[in-house]
């Protein structure tokens, strides 16, 4: 275990206990509530007997969706908080979900060609470098399986949505690739049920600028399906709101690609 991955533990372990948005369990999830969230970009169809691993996606979440879906559902995640959220989540609805503590850039434990579909939500930019990541899901996924995976939108990486001057957002900070963008945001505000928010340290994160992200997932077989930036759909949000800031500035991408093999 190395000093990235013991700290990233620690600190989603601190996240999840804190009730951070992606620790919160789909409790209420249907059928259809599933459907629509993994279906909804028209890429993947049907699930039903896959073998999908969910990446680095703990929380009781993603999991769940693709087993009311009917899918083999693994679920690997760094912190050990948030795959019980994943127990219980699967309690909840009845489900049987494989659940695995571990560090995305090390799937060794699977064998080759294990997975129809690989999901990873926002997780790579907690690696310092994603090329054992992506020669990981390469190698554990089947030819022709399905790779989804969210990454930081790498040009406003470190744009802070509350620098809104009246005018526009502060993109001042150079262009890194591999840069520690957890220096310039030491804390994440989480939300509490009764609006007040608490304190928490970041977990380390990286930028991967866009050049690094498509030809390291070229390189290892991929081949380009779909991207879709992530905005807000609020009608005349108001300037400075981070609504606003997501359509001027869209955080991080939805990508689906294809493994050759």
């Amino acid at each position: 275990m190395d000093e990235i991955n013991k700290t990233n533990r620690e600190r989603w372990n601190a996240l999840a206990s804190a009730n951070v948005e992606w620790s919160r369990p789909f409790l209420d999830f249907t059928l259809e509530k599933a459907a629509e969230y993994i279906y909804r970009y028209d890429i993947i169809k049907d699930v039903a007997g896959k073998e999908v691993l969910c990446l680095a996606s703990g929380g009781g979440q993603d999991s769940v969706a693709f087993g009311l879906l009917g899918a083999k559902v693994t679920v690997m995640d760094l912190s050990d908080i948030q795959l019980t959220r994943d127990q219980q989540a699967a309690a909840h609805h009845n489900l049987s979900i494989e659940i695995i503590q571990g560090d995305m850039r090390d799937l060794s434990r699977f064998p080759d060609n294990s997975f129809d579909l690989v999901w990873q939500p926002y997780s790579v930019n907690f690696v310092p470098r994603v090329e054992p990541v992506y020669r990981g899901v390469a190698r554990v996924l089947k030819p022709g399986g399905i790779y989804y995976m969210q990454f930081a939108n790498p040009f406003v990486h470190t744009v802070d949505d509350e620098t809104w001057d009246g005018n526009a957002y502060s993109l001042n900070r150079s262009y890194i690739d591999g840069e520690n963008t957890s220096n310039y945001f030491p804390h994440w505000d989480v939300t509490q049920d009764d609006d007040s928010t608490i304190k928490i340290e970041s977990p380390h994160e990286f930028r991967h600028n866009l050049s690094t992200v498509l030809n390291t997932l070229a390189k290892s077989g991929f081949i380009f399906l779909y991207l879709q930036e992530y905005m807000l759909k609020d009608k005349n949000p108001e300037p400075g709101s981070w609504a606003h800031f997501t359509q001027v500035s869209p955080p991080w991408f939805d990508s689906f690609w294809k493994f050759e093999g």
